[in-house]
């Protein structure tokens, strides 16, 4: 009974992403997608990956080690924050891009900091030049109108559980279909000998890869449901909201710490990253070691809050404040915040 449930998942999943379904794998989670494609490179020595200094963690260190293997080296291009810009995202990572760059690993949303980026747009600019782009959509489906054929990445991987709602370990991997036979997944399995000619070897070495629980891929269908009934008008009324939601978080919180607006409205999907204050204290291990959340947990209000920049440089740094306006966050949570933050930034110092 799970290949065609699979199917019928997946048919769901494509049509809420713009892709034609036999272009998608479902995944655990973003971060395999991601291992998956930076494994199947076939990077040599001085190939070069590039990425932004925005890029989450665990999809650096992903690239990091395929290109140690292999002798290759990542770039990275700094995208200023606070006070970017789109043009100045796209300026910084064609700036890194050079005659060994093998590919791209563009957010569509970075983490740390919130920022939707013109990934389109990019995509464009990199494949005039000949270059392939991974985009890191963890945060985009659900968040953000997606259309993977119209934006034309060579990859694209993102999650379910998040904006979406679907449970954890629901995710999928978008790959374009003339280098469909280099991906392969994570775990070689049954797929790898099968006889069959009636599917693609990537779909008969993605569908199973082994036993494991179908039940979140399964749900998909389910969760895109649910969102498209909250609120009249759907989908798009629900991403309106959190846009909405974020830009007035954004404005709460800049006011609230004397800071001007660090991105522009086109950059802000249903988070929101204001930067605090730089300090020269000893950077937090974590979220739960930093002194800040540990106010604002006292007070009720769970926050994520991070260091930026994010690897570092011996210079004053920022905590950055990421508030996510989904569905179940209101304005009153927002107008706490913003009078709860001064107090826990002070109390801090």
């Amino acid at each position: 009974d799970l290949e065609p449930a699979l199917d019928e998942a997946r048919g769901a999943l494509a049509a809420f992403l713009g892709a034609d379904p036999d272009d998608l794998a479902f995944v655990t989670n973003a971060t395999t997608g991601i291992n998956i494609v930076a494994r199947g490179l076939r990077l040599v020595p001085g190939d070069e990956l590039v990425l932004l200094d925005h890029a989450y963690p665990a999809a650096r260190n992903a690239l990091q080690a395929v290109a140690e293997v292999a002798g290759a080296r990542l770039v990275t291009a700094h995208l200023p924050f606070p006070g970017t810009t789109p043009e100045a995202a796209r300026e910084a990572v064609l700036a890194a891009v050079g005659p060994r760059t093998r590919l791209v690993m563009l957010d569509h949303v970075t983490s740390p900091t919130a920022l939707v980026l013109p990934v389109a747009e990019i995509v464009a600019a990199l494949a005039e030049r000949g270059v392939d782009t991974l985009v890191d959509a963890a945060h985009a489906p659900g968040m953000v109108d997606v259309d993977l054929d119209a934006i034309g990445a060579a990859y694209t991987t993102g999650n379910c559980h998040k904006w979406m709602c679907a449970p954890k370990g629901s995710a999928y991997v978008h790959v374009r279909r003339d280098l469909q036979d280099q991906v392969r997944p994570i775990v070689i399995s049954h797929g790898a000998t099968s006889t069959r000619t009636d599917r693609s070897r990537f779909r008969l070495e993605h569908d199973w890869t082994g036993t494991l629980d179908p039940t979140p891929s399964l749900s998909v269908p389910a969760a895109i449901a649910f969102g498209d009934g909250l609120v009249p008008g759907g989908w798009p009324a629900l991403r309106d909201r959190g846009h909405r939601l974020a830009l007035t978080a954004r404005d709460l919180l800049a006011e609230a710490m004397g800071e001007p607006r660090p991105a522009p409205d086109a950059m802000i999907g249903a988070m929101a990253a204001v930067p605090l204050p730089p300090t020269t204290e000893p950077r937090p291990e974590s979220t739960y070691d930093d002194p800040v959340h540990a106010a604002l947990l006292e007070a009720g209000i769970q926050v994520a809050i991070s260091t930026w920049p994010q690897e570092p440089d011996g210079h004053p740094w920022r905590r950055i404040l990421r508030v996510s306006c989904a569905p179940y966050v209101g304005l009153d949570d927002l107008q706490a915040l913003a009078a709860a933050l001064p107090a826990a930034v002070l109390a801090a110092a």
